[in-house]
């Protein structure tokens, strides 16, 4: 039991870095820094999941795996908002955005 249990974390784990290696390489294949926040917001934070998910059923469910749980859900709430707050510094302080990427107003569909 304690192998299959070890086997499944170990699996949870390579899941979770191979999340969070793919986001470094979508971080050098994007040339516009829009694309590159996206690619490293939800690569990591997913990444993130899954390994923490790993370490929680390789050490058990206790006092560890709160803490765990506590950890991903600090970056689920704080990964967002800092993803936006980067987005809007470049929207409002780059000067060629219309040339780079396609610019919706307010209220436009």
């Amino acid at each position: 039991m304690e192998m299959f249990r070890f086997m499944i974390a170990a699996i949870f784990m390579f899941c979770g870095v191979f999340c969070m290696a793919s986001a470094v390489f979508g971080m050098f294949r994007f040339r516009y820094v829009l694309n590159r926040m996206h690619t490293a917001a939800t690569a990591d934070t997913f990444g993130l999941l899954l390994t923490m998910i790993g370490l929680i059923i390789w050490k058990g469910f206790g006092f560890e795996a709160l803490k765990m749980i506590i950890i991903v859900g600090f970056f689920w709430v704080s990964g967002p908002v800092s993803s936006h707050l980067i987005a809007r510094m470049e929207v409002s302080t780059n000067k060629k955005l219309e040339e780079e990427c396609e610019v919706k107003k307010y209220g436009e569909l």
